[in-house]
């Protein structure tokens, strides 16, 4: 869409009722002591360290640099070492703007939204609600998504997330106090298909993170950047089993520092008597979308992540 639709206050107030918001998950003692010790320092001087260190990371770190550079090599063959270098700098770069940014999501409210976020699309996200179906949202390692989990509630609704534990106890409770300190649930991944038919029906927003890899036995390989990956199809199963609109989130980091929230139209579902092959049909549509939004950014998704790493002949 070629315009941006800003908005200070909820979108349809309306809403506000219809929604139980659970309370946010508390914060430990050491969760609250970083959030602290980091907002003490200012954003942009945050923002000049956190991009040394990153940089410091890219040097360093040789086996996340080798996977960055690998997979942008693999991904666009036609680019010279010399550009896949550039870009794989830049993932660094932006990683540390968002890492140094994170501090700063408890400042954000519903009247100061506006200083960080346009919206591009949030008329999609109004007209797929009203078909009271709920709706499932295709997101990504992308851009800033933890920003995301912020903005969509104030603008919008509060949603529910499906997540993956961190591994470390005192970042996973800071990030899950983060996401749902706005309204937001979480949702642990893993079993929960019932719970999530269920908000559905609740016509709930659920989150769904579409671009990691997995073991072969949770997924299917579909192509993604001219390679198979090994894809979880948990979006297309219950894409087909409830019937709910299936949109397509990011938050995407523009010129001038701010982000853009694009909210794109329903994604078109295949349903054909081969549910097999709707799986396949429907996770391959949801992946290529994702691969086409980070094409145009592509300095801005998580190219140190080893999405490749299942093979088709393991």
């Amino acid at each position: 869409m070629s315009y941006f639709i800003v908005y200070t206050q909820p979108v349809i107030k309306s809403m506000e009722t219809e929604i139980k918001t659970e309370h946010p998950i508390e914060k430990s003692f050491a969760a609250s002591l970083i959030l602290i010790s980091f907002r003490l320092i200012p954003l942009g001087i945050r923002k000049i360290i956190f991009r040394t260190v990153f940089r410091l990371f890219y040097h360093l770190s040789v086996k996340q640099r080798l996977i960055a550079l690998s997979n942008l090599k693999h991904a666009y063959p036609e680019k010279d070492m010399e550009e896949i270098t550039k870009i794989a700098k830049g993932v660094y770069r932006h990683l540390a703007i968002v890492a140094a940014e994170f501090f700063e999501l408890p400042s954000i409210t519903k009247e100061n939204l506006h200083e960080w976020v346009e919206f591009d699309g949030l008329e999609n996200f109004e007209k797929a609600l009203e078909q009271k179906k709920g709706i499932l949202s295709i997101v990504a390692h992308f851009g800033n998504w933890e920003l995301m989990t912020v903005a969509f509630p104030l603008a919008a609704r509060p949603a529910s997330i499906v997540y993956r534990p961190l591994d470390n106890p005192t970042l996973d409770n800071l990030t899950a106090w983060m996401r749902t300190k706005d309204g937001n649930t979480l949702i642990p991944k893993g079993g929960s298909g019932k719970k999530i038919t269920r908000l559905l029906a609740e016509n709930r927003v659920i989150g769904i993170l579409s671009d990691q890899n997995v073991d072969k036995y949770q997924g299917i390989f579909v192509d993604f950047f001219g390679r198979p990956a090994c894809t979880a199809v948990g979006l297309a199963v219950l894409a087909l089993r409830t019937d709910a609109p299936v949109l397509p989130f990011f938050m995407a980091r523009v010129p001038g520092g701010k982000y853009k929230f694009i909210i794109q139209p329903p994604v078109e579902i295949t349903r054909t008597e081969d549910y097999e092959a709707d799986l396949r049909v429907n996770t391959q549509r949801f992946t290529k979308i994702v691969e086409d939004m980070v094409r145009r950014y592509p300095d801005q998704w998580f190219w140190i992540h080893q999405r490749w790493k299942t093979k088709p002949w393991q």
